[in-house]
């Protein structure tokens, strides 16, 4: 007698999907249908699969397992149920992405360059697709919002290609934690021209080097966007009985998605974690890290369980915003308790000029300048007006997209990630959109925070327990109940598609759970002990790597000529807005800023 091994609730799914093709024929012949997703129907399920397999020679053998990896809310298997029908085919292909990538230019000998925006690229300030975010040597590139994995991809690669035929000799960095840093005064700050918009850019860059210091500045990462099609919320709008008003039942549930993945955004640190080591160089000679020296001129600091340092206390961290307690219960309560943020001084700050005798190192002395200084793993987002803050954007038509901000660079991947990451970051965000989400409160946050830096810091290390709001429980047995639960979504996602990638990413993040040295956190340390590289070695080995690949990578004909003419264009607009400016750069900020007394 041969065995199966399956879990008890929702065996269904577990047998029909482990089941070989002619197991799969013998289950037909039997009239063995694949039941809904009612839970009532598991035992009819595990009977008639049992009879079935029972006939060609296989006995069912249940493992017992935490609840909430067999059993879906009935909030759940409600919105699946909706997305199941023939109709939803069209809203799933229609889920849209933008990423934001970001790489430091760096000379070939390992430090940041020193050189401002090239030119030949264009405009940083209004260039469509290649722009920079703090510093002149932080490169970001920018997918417009598309529907097909594929073609963000090919695009991020034609700018990257498109990117080193304007550098020279310089090299883009291929990791989250910077290249070897010489202090706050080797990282230039990012300049945008003469505008009134411009200088505001600059003077709030300026404001977080002296808030926060430069170097912090400088760790790269990417932000991936994620919208569902407005043919969906209709459908789900409709579908709930038209509560209220539809843009804030979207915004309401684009809130609730938000709250779940705070949540459970511990999981896509484990998986996607590529910073366990850093440049002693980023530490500038401190020795209160409670890091590993991992070479023994300690050139390489190292945790070595960690997965994502950059997400912790190394990475973008306010000790200012720490009493900053954004709720996410409400649209209103969000824009409340930033606006406000921004309107009340911070004493800590006031030294610093913002704007006496024109001397201007900050925007203002709040406590945040504007909105985007709140550092966040996830943002509520909107495209502004020329002009508007986003917050007003918000409470003008509500939540459009959300941007997701705790994705590492994988240096293992030409652009920094790849289309099984990017399946596996949908059919996560689709779960948390999907799943009830229950409003949060203090408590809930400060286990939510616990649970992150525990996975930071510790993600790999066996037997790691983390808290699910009730009580302890593994990490890994709370991953694998929650990929779990994702294994619906992925199958209608690959229905929609005709494919089979998306449940092959689940697979692939569920081997990771299996074992830890499949996550690239591991990888990374793994390659610098095999190879005696120090973290700066390695990441400059595969920056060299990607650099070679793109140098060789022609661009089609189309393809050039459209960067060519992007860049020139964005050139005379910069130098249209310049030309326009009609008021001072103090009535520009004064105009800016009134708009937050409206909220």
């Amino acid at each position: 007698m041969k065995y199966k091994t399956v879990s008890p609730a929702n065996c269904w799914r577990n047998i029909w999907t482990a089941l070989p093709e002619p197991l799969l024929r013998q289950q037909r012949r039997c009239n063995c249908t694949l039941p809904t997703l009612a839970d009532t129907l598991a035992a009819v399920c595990i009977s008639r699969t049992s009879e079935c397999l029972s006939k060609s020679g296989f006995a069912i053998v249940c493992k017992p397992v935490h609840q909430e990896e067999f059993r879906l809310s009935s909030h759940l298997q409600k919105q699946l149920q909706t997305l199941s029908q023939p109709e939803a085919k069209g809203m799933l292909r229609g889920i849209s992405r933008g990423i934001e990538k970001e790489s430091l230019r760096i000379e070939a000998k390992g430090t940041l360059a020193q050189t401002p925006h090239p030119a030949e690229l264009g405009s940083a300030l209004t260039h469509s697709l290649i722009t920079t975010d703090y510093s002149e040597a932080l490169l970001e590139f920018i997918t417009p919002v598309n529907t097909s994995i594929e073609d963000s991809l090919e695009l991020l690669e034609d700018i990257h290609s498109f990117v080193y035929q304007k550098i020279g000799d310089e090299i883009l960095w291929s990791a989250s934690m910077p290249c070897i840093m010489s202090g706050d005064a080797s990282i230039p700050v990012a300049q945008y021209g003469s505008s009134n918009v411009a200088r505001m850019k600059t003077v709030y860059r300026s404001g977080l080097g002296h808030r926060y210091g430069r170097i912090m500045q400088a760790i790269a990462g990417i932000h991936y966007n994620f919208s569902m099609p407005q043919e969906y919320w209709d459908h789900a709008w409709e579908s709930a009985g038209c509560p209220g008003d539809r843009t804030d039942y979207i915004s309401e549930r684009y809130l609730g998605m938000i709250r779940n993945f705070r949540r459970y955004s511990w999981l896509l640190i484990y998986l996607f974690g590529a910073s366990p080591a850093v440049c002693s160089s980023f530490l500038g000679g401190s020795d209160r890290h409670g890091m590993k020296a991992f070479d023994k001129k300690a050139k390489s600091l190292y945790l070595p369980f960690a997965t994502a340092l950059r997400m912790g206390e190394l990475g973008y961290n306010s000790d200012a915003q720490g009493d900053l307690n954004v709720c996410y219960n409400s649209l209103g309560d969000y824009v409340n308790t930033l606006s406000s943020a921004i309107k009340q001084q911070h004493p800590a700050y006031s030294h610093i000029p913002s704007g006496q005798e024109g001397n201007y190192q900050q925007l203002n002395n709040s406590l945040l300048q504007i909105e985007n200084e709140f550092y966040s793993s996830i943002r509520p987002k909107r495209v502004a007006s020329s002009g508007e803050t986003p917050l007003c954007a918000l409470v003008r038509a509500g939540i459009e997209y959300i941007e997701v901000r705790c994705v590492d660079i994988n240096p293992f991947s030409s652009v920094g990630l790849d289309d099984t990451q990017m399946r596996s970051l949908d059919t996560f965000l689709l779960y948390c959109l999907l799943q009830d989400s229950p409003a949060c409160n203090d408590d809930e946050q400060l286990v939510q925070n616990a649970n992150l830096k525990a996975v930071v810091n510790m993600g790999r290390q066996p037997g790691l327990q983390l808290h699910d709001g009730s009580d302890d429980i593994p990490m890994a047995q709370w991953a694998n109940e929650l990929l779990g639960a994702m294994r619906p979504i992925a199958e209608m996602l690959d229905i929609a598609h005709a494919s089979g990638n998306y449940i092959a990413s689940l697979d692939s993040q569920l081997a990771k759970v299996a074992d830890p040295e499949l996550t690239p956190s591991a990888r990374i340390l793994r390659e610098m002990h095999d190879k005696q590289l120090p973290f700066f070695r390695l990441a400059m080995a595969y920056s060299e790597k990607w650099a070679q690949y793109f140098r060789e990578r022609a661009l089609s004909a189309d393809v050039q000529a459209a960067f060519e003419q992007e860049a020139e264009r964005s050139l005379l607009a910069q130098r249209d807005m310049e030309y326009s400016n009609d008021i001072s750069f103090e009535d520009y900020l004064d105009n800016f800023f009134s708009q937050y007394e409206g909220l």
